[in-house]
């Protein structure tokens, strides 16, 4: 398993990745507690495929004038804006920031911090994240 792991992320995953706009992804594994960790998300996780990719979501809170300049930062590492779910609150704008990986505990923590750091050096708030994937087929 852990050689699978390794192998699509030397060598650019499976052949086709997880399109983020197909519309039967569903919520995997989600976070929105500051002490959780991730690799207790991940164990606790229903219907997520650990082997397959996921839509990794960071679910941020920023000010109208930061959300440009955090974009594009984000950008570099591969994230897109997604359209914001929840409604404005003290004058600070939600956006989620997303991107297609494999999820392991390692990784999803150091995104979550990543995003964390984005968020404050924009005068911002990470709420949290989640992860979707494709309904797995029933046994």
């Amino acid at each position: 398993m852990v050689v699978v792991r390794m192998w699509r992320r030397l060598f650019g995953g499976s052949a086709q990745a997880l399109d983020p706009a197909r519309a039967d992804l569903v919520v995997v594994a989600s976070s929105f507690d500051d002490v959780e960790a991730c690799s207790a998300v991940l164990d606790r996780a229903t219907g997520l495929d650990r082997e397959a990719e996921a839509v990794l979501r960071h679910h941020l809170r920023l000010p109208a004038g930061q959300l440009e300049a955090a974009c594009e930062i984000a950008g570099y590492d591969g994230y897109t804006r997604a359209e914001p779910v929840r409604a404005a609150t003290d004058e600070l704008v939600p956006i989620i920031l997303q991107r297609v990986q494999v999820l392991d505990p390692l990784s999803c923590s150091q995104e979550r911090s990543r995003m964390a750091g984005l968020a404050q050096r924009h005068d911002g708030v990470a709420d949290g994240w989640d992860a979707l994937q494709p309904p797995r087929p029933a046994p």
